[in-house]
């Protein structure tokens, strides 16, 4: 066999494996080191198999959020083990002091939400959260189509930001305040409890489409500090703001409608954004100097894609 077939032959091998080590994880028993480190080999054996283009790129991309989405959900295989870990109290505390006493999510609730009624507004604070799942992937293809030399350094500080947000998940798995509240960590007597919104309005838009989706959706439920919805659409409107003040404008205004959102509907404490925020500026300050580490490791890569053309 020439060595380019071969080369090629790997390759391939690695992203089929990578492809389906999440997937077939419980029935394998596969150690989660296995099967992170297999995922995460899938996007470096895409860009060996196929020569640069958009549609490479796209498909690294998919493979490493491929890659995320296993290690975002593989703490909650063992949903037991995962909620005798779990951080409750830290936040809550925290969120009072910034609240002068009561948590933000909490004054705002008791402020404006009518209990048993999802208002128009609150309607509009949702679909910010659910359009989410588009921001940080849109922004990436959107630079990849309309300005392709940004595009290696967006995507590594994008990536970048999950990756890191997985790894925090693992090591220190926090509650966020719809399920602090229903453990009556915000119980007074006095003031209603911090409702989920987003599931009681998605029950009404989806209706019976909304169990299926959002068991598809929710794959840890104590993934939220730091807040990788805020972290990821920092990240997005700073890298928006590269491309044009237009563009920028929108990726700003849209991150501060979903960090209003998150804190609103109960999905995140005001310290969960903070630390979201942090993380994306983190990330960005270190993508300039470890360019050149980067730029040796597209070389290798790079290299070994000529070589698994070669030779046929």
């Amino acid at each position: 066999m020439r060595k380019g077939t071969l080369i090629r032959s790997l390759a391939w091998g690695a992203v089929v494996a990578g492809a389906a080590a999440p997937v077939l994880r419980r029935r394998l028993r596969l150690h989660p080191a296995v099967t992170i480190a297999t995922a995460a080999a899938a996007p470096l054996g895409l860009a060996v198999a196929l020569p640069k283009s958009r549609t490479r790129d796209v498909g690294i991309c998919a493979l490493q959020m491929w890659a995320y989405i296993a290690a975002y959900e593989m703490p909650n295989d063992q949903p037991g083990e995962l909620a005798e870990r779990v951080h409750i109290d830290y936040p809550v505390e925290i969120d009072k002091m910034i609240g002068l006493g009561s948590a933000p999510t909490h004054r705002f609730q008791s402020l404006f939400a009518h209990p048993g009624e999802i208002q128009g507004y609150e309607k509009v604070l949702v679909w910010a959260h659910w359009a989410w799942f588009t921001v940080p992937h849109g922004t990436a293809v959107y630079v990849l189509m309309r300005r392709r030399d940004m595009f290696p350094k967006a995507a590594f500080m994008t990536y970048a930001v999950f990756d890191i947000g997985a790894l925090i998940y693992w090591l220190a798995p926090t509650a966020p305040p719809w399920y602090a509240a229903e453990q009556g960590r915000f119980d007074d007597g006095q003031t209603p409890r911090i409702r989920r919104m987003m599931i009681e309005y998605g029950a009404q838009f989806w209706k019976d489409h909304w169990g299926p989706l959002y068991s598809s959706l929710a794959g840890n439920p104590f993934a939220a500090m730091p807040s990788l919805h805020f972290a990821t659409s920092v990240m997005a409107a700073k890298i928006l703001r590269r491309t044009g003040k237009v563009a920028g404008a929108i990726g700003w205004g849209y991150t501060g409608t979903l960090g209003v959102a998150l804190v609103y509907l109960g999905e995140h404490y005001v310290i969960d954004l903070i630390a979201g925020a942090a993380l994306a500026e983190g990330v960005w300050r270190i993508a300039g100097p470890l360019a050149p580490v980067g730029q040796s490791i597209g070389a290798a890569v790079n290299g070994l894609q000529r070589r698994a053309a070669a030779n046929g």
